[in-house]
């Protein structure tokens, strides 16, 4: 990967793609820049059932003046020396992040440019478990720069340890490193108090990360988060493989996934499901509203039964519906990431489900999944709990809109406080 210097950087920011990075990456051109998905991203139909994709994507703004950014690898004019966030570029930080969601003292606004105070509500005593796959050899000095420049509590080798699902080192797979930097990024600007395990999987594969999980669910010892921001396409045998979210006091959180539809593990009963929204900002920066991510994954599951709290009467649907919770994931109104010496702009809701097992830990005293879904759906409707998102569309073809309530785009909603959770 170029060195940051060498990173594309527009009017004074950081964009976020390199092609030597993630070879193959896919882009789609839109208004306002280029959205790239990594290879990790990506499954093919031998995946189904077998093997996992990442849940996020890279942003790049466009250029200049309007002109479409045709070939932002090879750009290193412009280069700066300050570091995120830039004015006129109203990507999120944890500061940001934390005033919309209540997490941090209200500032008007809540513009990434002027609001420095991040989350640092509640006990942060329950530890979280960032489940994902391959060896991430620089995520404690990746960890310790994103803290420093965002003001969070300074990681030590103690408050956050890489765990080895397997007992033993896993090969590098570098298209899996910016998913493992978001992941316990977020997670530790949630809750910048807890405890953090990147517990690593051999590979992608679903038999290597449900030893992860397995692990994970060891360390935590009966009392913890776990947040897995991968999964695939429903696959008839998932339901078997929903044991492994089962450990007593342990409450798990899965992406639905940044395509229409649904995936697992987002599907099992015994997670907490957590989709994507859109942070809608003005001219100055200034935080406007929340509506749909309409790439954001949702829907009834095929084969799995109702998550606990959920109903026909809520959902519609007499099968397990996703997403249960979301928060930002729309990769235009991404999040800063820093992974080996670049900055990245990140979406997904590889995003939103360490924002939520980070909130989950902070608020600290939710027993299991269950209870966890329990309360977040008894919480349905009570602003003091949920900002309710009610516009917006998503789905296949769009099928699905936002409404009072809950809905297959927002779900219940997106965080407010750490109260309810």
């Amino acid at each position: 990967m170029k060195n940051v210097k060498q990173a594309l950087l527009l009017l004074g920011t950081i964009a976020a793609v390199s092609v030597g990075h993630f070879a193959g990456a896919r882009a789609q051109m839109l208004l306002g820049g280029r959205v790239v998905e990594p290879d990790s991203g990506f499954e093919a139909p031998n995946d189904v059932g077998q093997n996992a994709h990442t849940t996020f994507k890279l942003f790049s703004p466009r250029e200049p003046y309007g002109t479409p950014d045709a070939a932002p690898e090879r750009r290193t004019v412009n280069q700066v020396t300050g570091l995120p966030p830039y004015s006129g570029y109203e990507y999120e930080t944890p500061a940001s992040l934390g005033c919309v969601y209540g997490l941090a003292p209200l500032v008007a606004g809540c513009n990434p440019n002027s609001v420095a105070t991040p989350p640092n509500a509640g006990k942060g005593t329950r530890a979280i478990a960032i489940v994902d796959a391959y060896h991430y050899p620089t995520a404690l000095a990746d960890l310790a720069k994103f803290s420093a420049q965002f003001g969070l509590r300074a990681p030590t080798s103690s408050s956050f340890q890489v765990i080895y699902g397997s007992g033993t080192q896993p090969r590098k797979n570098s298209s899996w490193n910016v998913e493992e930097a978001l992941d316990i990024e977020w997670a530790h600007a949630m809750a910048p108090n807890a405890v953090i395990y990147l517990v690593e999987a051999n590979s992608n594969s679903y038999a290597d990360l449900m030893t992860a999980v397995a692990a994970a669910n060891s360390i935590l010892a009966g009392t913890g988060v776990v947040s897995m921001s991968w999964g695939g396409t429903e696959f008839s045998g998932e339901k078997a493989d929903d044991i492994n979210f089962n450990a007593a006091n342990v409450v798990y959180f899965a992406a639905s996934g940044d395509n229409p539809g649904v995936i697992w593990p987002s599907t099992s009963p015994k997670v907490v499901a957590v989709g994507g929204t859109s942070v809608s900002r003005g001219a100055s920066g200034n935080y406007l509203s929340q509506t749909t991510w309409q790439s954001g994954g949702g829907g009834p599951s095929l084969y799995e039964s109702p998550a606990p709290g959920q109903s026909i009467a809520i959902t519609g649907y007499a099968k397990r519906a996703t997403p249960d919770v979301v928060a930002d994931a729309n990769p235009s109104t991404g999040v800063w990431v820093y992974e080996s010496g670049n900055w990245y702009i990140v979406g997904g809701t590889s995003v939103a489900t360490p924002i939520w097992a980070g909130i989950a830990s902070a608020a600290g005293d939710t027993a299991s999944s269950t209870a966890e879904l329990t309360r977040l759906y008894s919480g349905l409707g009570d602003s003091g709990y949920f900002t309710d998102i009610t516009t917006g569309s998503c789905g296949p073809s769009d099928g699905y809109s936002a409404k009072i309530g809950w809905d297959p785009c927002t779900g219940l909603g997106a965080p407010q406080t750490v109260e309810g959770k």
